[in-house]
């Protein structure tokens, strides 16, 4: 508890003084500090200080005495010792009378006694108790730094914090569940985890004891539904890492020993997170880099299948690809606590944990990595559920993301299953191709499965060759520059109209036009290429022209 009254009590130096009131609070108040004050009191006397008067102006005034000592009491003073035989020979009764009926000590000091030595031996002993406690804090200390060092985790971190403190005491991670928890009562634990620990209300000055603890201005208050506690953070580079919350039946409680050891937990327990996110991090960075070379490289090894089951992935399961790429529309708001700094880590950090929650969810193993930009997943999947599947896995991460972030767009490829087990290679080329194919034909945020890219894929094959880019130029150029010069979209009208199998009336209202000003537009799509709509090969010829135009944007 440290120094208390009755150990004042005990100096040699107050061996003349006398006790007028409150002798039966000697040994359970506290005394923090001495000073002498005469009046006015105002804020000049802290809580549980010794204070020492002569009464000094109150001599001729027992008002204003009465007065003086109120103040003192108010003030939160442990202990109130008034030199008598100069200005005040006899202590009133109606001043004693006041302190017992506030449960408050007061001392009658004889004035041959001196204030200089009283205060000598006070503080004599107030330093050698904070020596002793230090002296205890460091043994804890070293203790806490070994739960640490050895591994023993966090839950032996709050039982050593418990068998020094005697106060019920929980470990929270930077989400809010409880970690560790020694004796902290059920209820407060589940109200945790509705409230968010940062955010809770400052502790009241006359809530914790200590208030020159350097520590308690950084402590927090929670009270909800008639339980309390208080809450401090763990820092690490002064981004929070956790919680540690105490549950002291009294302030009281929260003494100056207490705070060290709280204080050196909280280094402990930032020293174990730094521990345990570093080991994350090199866990990420393995299996990262191990999906990627299983993404890029074509042979399945059995050092590779070794270092699989090492990373707990079994590559003896079917799995499917699907290459994912994000788009920001617009500024994405992320959170400050998040673990990494650009916009875009932070996405790909949240698209990470959306992955892994949506297979926990199917109910299959996924393995992922990101490279410039896109995330390659493969997903456990049958063959004759890979479709279906890939689908709900790409809802699950959608909706969670558009939710969390909002203002992105996802587009995806989706491989076929794999010829066979360990397919990697050969399902992320897959994957990769049909997102290619369906950005450069539907734009962002579109889902393009390989088995529906073939004509895709044909038309690409071709492509390359010269002649064909040379026949799609000649054929398309026309009807490109016309658009650009009179805002017309005659491209768009051609496919329109194929689509509808030359359909006058349909394409019509398709295009929300009249009749004789689609007519206008055909007879122009006619002129301008030289082909005519009504011959089945000069229609093919203009589709597939415009097909490859689309494709690759080759004009």
């Amino acid at each position: 508890m440290g120094l208390t009254a009755m150990d004042v009590m005990q100096l040699p130096i107050m061996e003349t003084s006398k006790v007028k009131a409150g002798g039966n609070l000697l040994k359970e108040t506290p005394v923090e500090w001495i000073s002498v004050i005469e009046g006015p009191v105002e804020n000049f006397v802290r809580k549980h200080e010794f204070v020492l008067s002569t009464g000094i102006g109150c001599e001729d005034d027992p008002v204003q005495l009465e007065r003086f000592v109120e103040d003192v009491i108010q003030s939160g003073a442990s202990v109130l010792a008034i030199a008598t035989g100069r200005f005040i020979f006899n202590i009133p009764d109606r001043i004693t009378e006041l302190a017992v009926n506030n449960r408050f000590i007061l001392l009658e000091v004889p004035w041959e006694v001196r204030f200089g030595d009283i205060i000598q031996g006070v503080l004599q002993e107030i330093n050698e108790d904070k020596h002793v406690q230090r002296q205890q804090a460091e043994g804890v200390r070293q203790e806490l730094t070994n739960c640490v060092l050895e591994d023993r985790g966090l839950q032996a971190i709050t039982k050593l914090i418990y068998k020094h403190t005697q106060i019920p005491v929980g470990i929270a991670d930077q989400s809010k569940y409880i970690r560790a928890n020694q004796s902290l009562s059920k209820k407060m634990v589940d109200i945790l985890a509705r409230e968010q620990p940062g955010n809770m209300e400052a502790a009241s000055e006359t809530g914790v004891p200590f208030l020159d603890h350097p520590l308690y201005h950084y402590m927090k208050e929670c009270a909800v539904d008639g339980q309390k506690c208080y809450v401090l953070t763990i820092q690490n580079n002064n981004k929070p890492q956790g919680y540690i919350i105490v549950q002291p039946e009294i302030p009281t409680q929260l003494t100056w020993f207490v705070m060290n050891v709280l204080e050196h937990a909280l280094t402990a327990c930032a020293l174990y997170f730094a521990k345990e996110n570093a080991v994350e991090m090199a866990e990420i960075r393995l299996k990262d880099n191990f999906v990627l070379n299983l993404a890029k490289e074509k042979h399945i090894n059995s050092q590779k299948l070794a270092k699989a089951q090492l990373l707990g992935y079994d590559l003896s399961l079917p799995y499917i690809c699907l290459v994912g790429k994000l788009t920001l529309k617009h500024s994405v708001s992320i959170s400050n606590d998040n673990p990494v700094n650009s916009s875009m880590q932070s996405v790909n950090y949240y698209f990470q944990k959306e992955i892994t929650n949506a297979g926990n969810v199917l109910h299959r193993r996924t393995m992922a990595t990101f490279e410039e930009g896109r995330v390659i997943i493969f997903l456990e999947a049958e063959q004759v559920s890979c479709a279906e599947i890939a689908s709900q896995f790409m809802d699950i991460i959608e909706r969670r993301l558009y939710e969390l972030l909002g203002g992105v767009e996802i587009s995806w490829g989706v491989s076929k299953h794999g010829d066979g087990l360990y397919a990697f290679y050969e399902s992320c080329q897959e994957a990769s191709t049909a997102l290619d194919i369906g950005e450069k034909q539907n734009g962002p945020g579109e889902r393009t499965f390989f088995t529906d890219t073939r004509i895709n894929r044909l038309l690409m094959a071709v492509s390359s060759e010269k002649v064909i880019l040379d026949i799609v130029k000649d054929t398309l150029d026309p009807l490109v520059e016309y658009d650009k010069k009179r805002h017309t979209d005659l491209i768009y009208t051609f496919l329109t109209y194929n689509k509808h199998k030359g359909n006058v009336s349909q394409t019509a209202r398709a295009l929300n036009l009249h009749r004789q000003s689609l007519l206008h537009r055909l007879r122009n799509i006619e002129s301008l290429t030289q082909l005519s709509l009504v011959d089945s090969d000069d229609i093919f010829l203009l589709e597939l022209s415009i097909r490859l135009w689309m494709l690759n944007k080759i004009i």
